[in-house]
């Protein structure tokens, strides 16, 4: 019973009060009783429909592991103050650990048994081993919608061509049913895994692999998780997101012109040179090109000429903090006057 193993811890205290002072005696039953103790998460959020599994592990006073056998039974109950009479939850052996390993993880298929409340492990065997592990309670927290998934990093700013590795992790409290984790787009290589967390507990991780493009900038980038319910109601699901920053040389150079056509011999038009770069173009220069020979006339995005016969070809460059990129020859078609 409660009684032969509490009392044995209170009468080898008794005879510490003989000898020792109050802050001696408070050591002393603690070091008489510190193999009572259990590990088990300070929290677990459960989603309702679905399974939980509670890791947990227990240890007890040496001169009861003898009693460890299997006979012993676990059970949980909301209240700190309870038997296997009165416990709100009697799992079976296939739902727990192995009790004489000392192993009380329990699994608990059907959710509508919780509810949101602090729950205790309590070890009975047919045996003087009976003990409450009040010392350490599971937070138990039933949710109706799972949490977003953590990306990491949970900002991208890369320049382009750099190799990145994003990882989408979420929690997994029911082993045998773990979120599927997919990405959109999917950019490259991921691989799924179910870690372990230091409280025992799980989560599930997808880890992409690509190499940072230009025609990522700005585009969203997701991960979802999808939870898998156990009592028929439809899969849930939860996203996050981030929308990435790639930096990259001048693209897409181009030039426009105006007006377009029919252009006459000496007339003025207006060159405009164009371009997608991260960050913006910093400086346009326009040249004349004269067969092999490239001729610098001037600088901006606008740029005004008189064209003719002779002098009726033209290119741009964009040139940015990472780099440069010219655009293709621009061959103005020149009509003569009569």
């Amino acid at each position: 019973s409660d009684i032969s193993i509490q009392d044995e811890c209170a009468v080898k205290y008794q005879g510490f009060l003989l000898m020792r002072y109050l802050t001696v005696k408070v050591f002393c039953i603690s070091a008489l009783c510190r193999m009572f103790n259990v590990n088990i998460p300070q929290k677990i959020n459960v989603l309702r429909g679905s399974c939980v599994n509670i890791p947990c592990s227990f240890d007890v006073d040496n001169t009861h592991d003898k009693n460890l056998d299997n006979s012993c039974k676990a059970y949980w109950s909301d209240s700190s103050s309870f038997t296997s009479e009165n416990a709100k939850l009697k799992p079976t052996k296939e739902m727990t650990g192995d009790l004489t390993k000392k192993d009380c993880t329990t699994t608990f298929n059907n959710t509508r048994l919780l509810q949101s409340a602090k729950y205790y492990f309590r070890l009975e065997c047919n045996n003087p081993l009976k003990f409450s592990f009040t010392q350490a309670g599971v937070d138990i927290s039933l949710i109706a919608a799972p949490p977003s998934p953590t990306l990491t990093p949970s900002t991208l700013e890369v320049e382009e061509g750099a190799s990145v590795s994003l990882t989408c992790s979420s929690p997994a409290p029911c082993w045998s049913h773990p979120p599927a984790l997919t990405w959109s787009p999917n950019l490259g290589q991921s691989q799924e895994t179910l870690q372990e967390n230091q409280d025992k507990t799980k989560v599930k991780t997808s880890v992409m692999n690509f190499n940072a493009s230009h025609l990522h900038h700005g585009n969203k980038i997701s991960c979802t998780a999808v939870y898998q319910k156990q009592d028929g109601i439809p899969d849930v699901t939860a996203e996050t997101s981030l929308t990435p920053d790639i930096s990259y040389s001048p693209k897409d150079v181009q030039i426009s012109i105006s007006p377009s056509a029919p252009i006459l011999e000496n007339q003025k038009v207006t060159l405009t040179c164009s371009s997608n770069a991260n960050p913006a173009v910093e400086n346009y220069t326009w040249y004349r090109a004269d067969g092999d020979q490239e001729t610098f006339i001037g600088t901006g995005s606008s740029f005004n000429v008189t064209v003719s016969k002779v002098k009726s070809t033209f290119f741009c460059k964009a040139t940015n903090e990472l780099g440069f990129k010219r655009s293709s020859n621009l061959q103005i078609n020149v009509q003569c006057m009569y």
